[in-house]
């Protein structure tokens, strides 16, 4: 039973459960980021090369027999994952940039100035009480 205990203080930490949500949320990222290259980026970029789709471009190595399939370099997949890559990273390196400057704004604002501590406002009401005798 302790060990079941001490799963359940670790699955509850917040830092677990952040992280956790990140991966759902990073997955759903890659998602929208493969559709955008496969459906929109690719398309374009193929057609002006007269027609191609990347993701057949493959070179044989071996020609497919009855017994086995062709021996091939899918080079094509390779290019629409390195897109997917480069997009990914430049969508991360923008949000740790627009992060930053939110940080640094933030920590640029001068904190207001502390009040008088509870001591001094005791004090000065005995000083006033004085003043009045």
């Amino acid at each position: 039973m302790a060990v079941l205990k001490e799963f359940r203080e670790f699955a509850v930490k917040g830092n677990v459960v952040d992280m956790a949500v990140g991966i759902i949320i990073g997955a759903a990222f890659g998602r929208v980021v493969q559709s955008l290259v496969n459906d929109i980026i690719m398309p374009p970029i193929g057609m002006a090369i007269g027609g191609v789709d990347f993701s057949d471009l493959a070179v044989v190595l071996k020609e497919a027999t009855e017994e086995a399939a062709a021996v091939t370099v899918s080079y094509g997949a390779f290019i629409q994952t390195l897109i997917d890559f480069l997009i990914i990273a430049l969508a991360i390196f923008v949000a740790v940039k627009v992060i930053n400057s939110l940080k640094r704004k933030e920590e640029a604002k001068p904190a207001e100035p502390p009040g008088p501590s509870e001591e001094l406002l005791v004090l000065r009401e005995i000083r006033d009480e004085l003043k009045k005798a």
